[in-house]
């Protein structure tokens, strides 16, 4: 069995003491092992990243830039090698593991504009011989704390970013599929970063704990689930860091009388379905308005669901391959077993299926529920698995404030015709990211990632503007050069231009 290293001031090191298996959804089979940092471990990746950082922050944001250059040409060159490996220890299909890359790569783009986004403000005589201007400058060592559900894009969001601001970086990845981001971090050494500037360890929650209680780490990037992000933020920010930390979802899609069925109907089998729902931006509540538009969304659906394509995700033309562990498995058919006890009605029930060939693989089927209520956990809870709930109301009023009510404010959207209702709907809706006729609405990489209430803490969204915001420091200088043998009185009232 191969066993995972870290990457450290450039080079591999082997784990010591603890490990933990890597699985191969498809199968079941455990396939490689991956070791558990210690604090030691940790400290030699604080240590390599502090020693990086002042000829890091000191080298030109242009020739910062063109690493980036190379790094998404090497990116783009080991397309198919990357998806592989995503899928053999994640499970999701090829198609959806290269699509996720590509939003990665467009988030490394975004960075190769850095001696654009790095560009202060300039006033020249704000007042006499006065001139003042902004600096961004970088924050020192960082950190990001990346889920299993996207190991290349979300670590994307992250270093890339944080890197050509000047930052020196240390990733802690899912020790649950950790090959593909340590190739790619490998290849951001081959496009030439200097030793120490990026580092990989991979650990459970002890290596978490180090990154937090470091002083040598001035901010920390997380994305995962509510109650882990709720720790880290509360834990670093008390510690003095700078913490974004993404948390959970529950995202709803409302389908208005006057909504184009069809299209809704394809848009909702991919936000609901792909990746096997293990998406933070998934669509697992359709709240329809009336009757009728429920009753033709179920008759519309239902024969598609059953017809998805699922199987071994390393094998290509599938829809949907397996969850991403056992547990993960048996979680979703919990919660499914919880929708039946409770009374919603079970349409398409995903608890029996068997993929031939893998019959030990971490699969469950498309599920459907109608008439799911909200004091059912199918509705409360993020279920994290291929289970749509549907849920029915009278108005779009009700349906907003269905969703309003909700603890988690990540990703909505409305299909619908109307431009009236779409106007107020995003208006109106407390949700950090709003989809008109869109299901999956993520923000391109020079926006900005992040959702409202217990979906996001911190102040600051992920990648585009907000992770320039998030990843420097913004100092202001004045500076006043008199004129040669000029001198002035002292002056005591506070200065000002009037």
């Amino acid at each position: 069995m191969s066993h995972i290293p870290h990457l450290i001031n450039g080079e591999r090191v082997a784990g010591n003491g603890r490990s933990a298996p890597v699985y191969n959804p498809s199968t079941g089979d455990s396939t490689s092992a991956v070791g558990l940092a210690d604090r030691a471990t940790m400290q030699l990746a604080i240590d390599a990243a502090k020693a990086a950082f002042p000829a890091w922050r000191n080298t030109p944001p242009a020739k910062r830039a063109q690493i980036m250059f190379r790094f998404k040409q090497l990116l783009e060159q080991n397309e198919n090698e990357i998806a592989a490996l995503i899928s053999a220890e994640h499970g999701k299909t090829i198609e959806d593991a290269v699509g996720e890359l590509k939003r990665g790569i467009e988030n490394v783009e975004f960075a190769c504009a850095a001696p654009e986004i790095l560009k202060g403000e300039y006033s020249r005589n704000v007042g006499p011989n006065i001139d003042a201007w902004t600096d961004l400058q970088p924050i020192g060592v960082v950190a990001g704390i990346t889920p299993f559900n996207f190991p290349a894009m979300v670590p994307l969001w992250m270093y890339p970013l944080a890197i050509v601001c000047g930052n020196c970086f240390i990733l802690k990845p899912s020790e649950r599929d950790p090959s593909s981001t340590l190739f790619i971090a490998e290849l951001l050494n081959q496009a030439g970063l200097p030793k120490g500037v990026l580092n990989v360890v991979n650990g459970d929650k002890d290596a978490v704990d180090a990154l937090i209680e470091a002083p040598e780490v001035k901010a920390l990037s997380f994305v995962g689930s509510t109650p882990i992000a709720e720790y880290i933020y509360s834990e670093g920010t008390k510690r003095g860091k700078r913490v974004q930390a993404l948390g959970g979802a529950k995202n709803h899609a409302v389908l208005m009388p006057d909504a184009d069925l069809d299209n809704a109907v394809s848009a909702l089998m991919g936000a609901a379905y792909g990746s096997c729902g293990e998406r933070c931006m998934a669509i697992s509540v359709a709240v329809c308005v009336g009757d009728q538009i429920a009753d033709a969304l179920v008759e519309k659906i239902v024969p598609q669901i059953q017809a998805l394509k699922i199987g071994a995700g390393t094998s290509c033309g599938l829809d949907m391959g397996p969850l991403v562990t056992a547990a993960a498995r048996d979680k979703v058919k919990g919660y499914i077993d919880a929708g039946v006890e409770q009374g919603a009605k079970l349409v398409v029930d995903g608890r029996g299926l068997v993929v031939p060939g893998n019959e030990n693989g971490f699969f469950v089927g498309g599920t459907l529920f109608d008439r799911v209520t909200p004091d059912m956990t199918i509705y409360t809870d993020e279920i994290f698995g291929p289970v749509l709930c549907i849920v029915r109301v009278g108005s779009l009023e009700e349906a907003m404030q269905l969703i309003n009510d909700h603890e988690y404010g990540n990703g909505t959207c409305i299909f619908t015709r109307d431009g009236e209702a779409a106007r107020l709907f995003c208006d109106e809706i407390e949700v950090g990211m709003v989809g008109v006729n869109v299901p999956l609405p993520v923000p391109v990489a020079y926006h900005s990632f992040g959702g409202w209430k217990r979906s996001l803490f911190g102040d600051l969204h992920a990648y585009g503007p907000d992770g320039v915001r998030f990843y420097t420091r913004k100092k202001a200088i004045t500076q006043r050069w008199p004129a040669r043998k000029s001198h002035e009185a002292a002056q005591f009232a506070f200065p000002s231009n009037g």
